[in-house]
């Protein structure tokens, strides 16, 4: 049962195969039986699972009708406010904050009568591209246990990789729903800017933040979307559109089919597997009927450092109100409110979070702020304006997700060049605020997830899913499993 996809599981309740709480008993063993490896899960509360799943069961026994996920358990980025339950952001911090609230995101999974299944690590405040930056423990990839799933939101990825639920919800600022999707051997998409409302969620980069589905495959990725998206007035970032039913269209190829290959993304320091997986991608739309053709992102070469000016700016601002006064940590030893002030924010921030704090202030300091940051705002137009000249004559921009498959755990912790590098295929799509997805595309030789990226302009989600559904259907990547499930089948 926890191989099936949310569709399956959903045909199994209609159909009285199964039922909500069988599903979710199912699911809870599987984190028990796996779960002591990966990591993935910060917080779950057996308990609340099989109640939620019990009042569904209630619910279709007494024919009242049921959302789009009923039944169906979605893990949740310890980012997200959930009412009650603890939110830390995989910060000490936050270490003891429970959300009077919930997110607009919880709210519309509960009104789908989805099982909302626990909180999952990532990198402290979504800082990271490994999940090493968690103040409480390190997630582990499915496929090598040795090796990091990706982050920020390797929680997510890996306990949707590990079969430990069917849907989750993570984040992207940078790459953190696509990049930990590919190297997790999963389906992961961060929707346009505005889509998705994002009330409730704890803000690193306030500009570049947006909430994304991870599922097993396209279609579920498709109905979770459906699911959570569409206008929040809570939210004054949230775009003026409803949710589509991208479920009802995903399986609909698109004809005809324009593909963009941008040769930037084929540069130097790219792993000659990764570029080999997603070249007999490009040859397989080709079969599909698809034209290729050769666009170009001159500025996307400026996208990391435009994206670690403008981000880290954000984030000083952002994580000012963990002050030790209101909310979060404070110090239990102290002399006076500047002292409290800093020994709080010492403690309870991680590494790389003062690293970021720090860079931001600095970017935005008096003398500074015109050179840096402002410059950052200039460049960042000129990426979208290379988008938009792209897309004029192409549907969608294909390339790798993340220029290698998984590292080892430790591999660049100490070398944050390194580790931001990791997400230089997917941070212009925050810079430009426009929809990415990453597919399965093929395995390294040492049995590791490779990932192929996806882009479309603004608000065509429905369009960049039929596309990756396309693929999707014309290969069987998604249907392999790791290790570690595989030898419980």
């Amino acid at each position: 049962m926890i191989q099936l996809t949310a569709h399956e599981l959903r045909r199994l309740q209609e159909t009285g195969q199964a039922n909500a709480e069988s599903i979710a008993r199912a699911f809870l063993d599987a984190v028990r039986r796996h779960d002591g490896q990966v990591k993935a899960f910060l917080h779950l509360d057996e308990d609340e699972v099989l109640r939620q799943a019990k009042a569904i069961d209630a619910k279709r026994a007494a024919k009242q009708p049921l959302g789009p996920l009923a039944g169906i358990p979605v893990a949740i980025k310890d980012v997200l406010c959930v009412q009650g339950q603890p939110a830390t952001c995989g910060s000490k911090i936050l270490q003891n904050f429970r959300p009077p609230y919930d997110a607009t995101v919880v709210a519309k999974l509960r009104e789908a009568d989805a099982v909302l299944f626990g909180s999952t690590n990532m990198d402290e405040f979504a800082m990271g591209s490994s999940t090493e930056n968690s103040a409480y423990q390190t997630t582990r990839n499915p496929w090598n246990l040795d090796c990091v799933p990706g982050g920020s939101s390797g929680g997510s990825a890996a306990a949707v990789a590990a079969c430990e639920v069917p849907l989750s919800l993570g984040t992207d600022t940078g790459g953190s729903v696509r990049q930990p999707a590919s190297l997790c051997g999963i389906v992961g998409m961060k929707p346009t800017y505005g889509r998705v409302s994002r009330y409730g969620l704890i803000a690193y980069g306030s500009s570049l933040d947006q909430v994304g589905p991870f599922a097993r495959d396209v279609g579920d990725v498709a109905l979770l979307l459906e699911s959570i998206a569409g206008h929040d007035p809570r939210d004054s970032t949230s775009g003026p559109r409803p949710s589509v039913a991208y479920s009802q269209t995903v399986d609909q190829p698109l004809k005809p089919l324009t593909i963009g290959v941008a040769k930037e993304y084929f540069a130097e320091g790219l792993d000659p597997e990764v570029e080999k997986a997603v070249r007999t991608a490009i040859d397989v739309y080709k079969s599909l009927g698809a034209t290729i053709k050769d666009v170009t992102l001159p500025h996307s070469r400026f996208a990391v450092a435009t994206y670690y000016l403008v981000a880290t700016a954000e984030a000083s601002s952002n994580l000012a109100r963990y002050d030790g006064v209101h909310f979060g940590h404070r110090a239990a030893d102290y002399r006076g409110l500047r002292d409290m002030h800093c020994k709080s924010r010492g403690e309870g921030f991680g590494t790389e979070v003062k690293r970021r704090i720090m860079l931001g202030a600095y970017a935005l300091s008096s003398g500074y702020v015109d050179a840096y940051y402002l410059k950052a705002l200039k460049v960042r137009r000129l990426i979208k304006n290379d988008f938009d000249q792209a897309f004029a004559d192409c549907d969608v921009i294909l390339g790798p997700t993340s220029p290698t498959p998984a590292f080892r755990v430790g591999e660049k912790s100490a070398d944050p060049l390194a580790m931001y590098l990791s997400d230089i295929y997917t941070i212009s799509a925050n810079l430009a605020g426009i929809p990415g997805i990453s597919v399965p595309c093929g395995f390294s030789s040492s049995g590791l997830p490779l990932g192929l990226q996806l882009l479309a302009a603004p608000y065509e989600e429905e369009k960049l899913l039929r596309v990756a559904r396309m693929y999707e259907q014309a290969t069987e990547w998604r249907r392999r499993r790791p290790p570690l499930v595989a030898k419980d089948a």
